[in-house]
């Protein structure tokens, strides 16, 4: 196979995969532990895809634009993020 088909069939086989999505468990959520009031994952996301309005008010992630790193995962202390 040629090497330009392969790419093809790599960008149409990652189009057709299913993209993750962010879910919040809020009962877990508990900004006020996070240094400040600040959620570490809204620090932590290399492309800032996470919203706080203030210190200590529950963040949430902007839907559709997730790039699935899991690094808001990964850095959540309370265990309130998971990638569905």
């Amino acid at each position: 196979m040629a090497q330009g088909g392969g790419i093809a069939l790599a960008r149409e086989k990652k189009m057709l995969e299913p993209k993750l999505k962010i879910a919040v468990d809020y009962g877990k959520c508990h900004p006020e532990r996070c240094d400040k009031g600040v959620c570490v994952a809204v620090l932590e996301c290399p492309d800032k895809l996470w919203k706080q309005e203030e210190p200590y008010d529950l963040p949430y992630p902007i839907p559709g634009f997730c790039q699935d790193c899991g690094i808001c995962v990964d850095s959540c202390p309370m265990d309130a993020i998971s990638m569905l």
